[in-house]
């Protein structure tokens, strides 16, 4: 029963989500352009759960390169009024559209001059009159059994600030270089804003064989390095191949009991993912993540071997240099 419920909120709340795709018009790529055009800020304002869920746009509107605030319509009121500008893009979250203090601080905003947007599941609501632009939230019912509680509402607003933020990523072109350098804390974040080639393994250093070569000198290196692989090279250095302990696994359980006098050819993986050396470590994470590897070789572009990049040296195995101080491991 329990796990029953829970499951008809989810799809209650999915389903209104998916609702938004087929409401979203031409108001939503106005809003867009807007934000784009204007040399001033986005602010959001809204109060109780719709208020929360502004914060949260806002947020994210901050973190990919959106200037924004949120302003509480209440303090608005009595003194905060003053941080709005006509350059600025006023979005407004209700519901309802019949919020008080919204609907008292709106044509104050108007008279200001700033561009105005309603996110509200009531467009022909009081609150619409004074907005240029309006944005349909509306949901069919509230996951809450009494049909009350901000559930399915609030969840659509999130997703249509999510939307819009991530249109406008694109729109402004904004880039994973400009992401990082916004969450620069933390030491997960410090080390992730890295390149490949800061920390990974030199190829002098990693564990390779020749192809040709046997399988008891790949053991041999994968007992002596601990990496869990050992990259396969050709004589002019190019990478051919990679050998993991899941490699041997599969050639072992498909019944092959050679493999002490089996080549490296036979049972390496050809084509493994790579990247360079001025790749992020974000990239990596993502692409290890992605793939469910823990091992990268990393190669120039005419695939020659430059080194390796181990998972565990990504979240932190070690120590590293980051703004001039010293970070213990992680």
């Amino acid at each position: 029963m329990i796990i029953q419920k829970a499951i008809e909120v989810l799809k209650i709340e999915a389903d209104s989500i998916l609702s938004l795709s087929r409401t979203i018009d031409h108001q939503f790529e106005k809003l867009v352009h807007a934000i784009c055009e204007s040399t001033g800020r986005v602010i959001i304002s809204g109060i109780g759960k719709s208020g929360l869920i502004g914060k949260k746009i806002v947020a994210t509107l901050i973190s990919t390169g959106t200037n924004s605030l949120f302003l509480h319509p209440v303090e608005a009121l009595h003194g905060d009024l003053g941080m709005v500008n006509k350059e600025d893009v006023f979005i407004a979250i209700s519901n309802s559209g019949e919020t008080a203090e919204l609907n008292h601080l709106l044509p104050l905003i108007k008279d200001i001059g700033c561009t105005l947007c309603a996110f509200t599941g009531k467009p022909d609501s009081s609150m619409t009159q004074f907005c240029d632009i309006i944005i349909n939230t509306a949901v069919e019912k509230e996951a809450c059994p009494f049909n009350m509680a901000p559930t399915s509402s609030t969840t659509a607003q999130l997703a249509m600030g999510d939307a819009l933020a991530v249109v406008l990523i694109t729109q402004k072109k904004f880039k994973k270089s400009d992401f990082m350098r916004s969450h620069p804390g933390g030491v997960l974040g410090q080390r992730l804003s890295c390149r490949v080639g800061q920390i990974m393994f030199e190829a002098s250093k990693a564990p390779c064989v020749k192809t040709g070569d046997s399988m008891m000198l790949a053991l041999e290196k994968l007992d002596n390095f601990s990496l869990g692989a050992v990259l396969v090279i050709d004589e002019d250095n190019r990478l051919k191949g990679i050998i993991t302990d899941g490699d041997i696994r599969h050639y072992v359980s498909d019944r092959h009991f050679d493999l002490l006098s089996a080549g490296v050819d036979s049972i390496m993986s050809k084509n493994p993912h790579t990247l360079d050396a001025e790749s992020y470590l974000y990239d990596a994470l993502n692409l290890m993540e992605k793939y469910q590897i823990t091992v990268l070789p990393i190669v120039d572009d005419e695939n020659r071997l430059e080194g390796l990049l181990h998972l565990h040296d990504i979240l932190g195995k070690g120590s590293f240099q980051y703004n001039g101080g010293v970070h213990e491991k992680i």
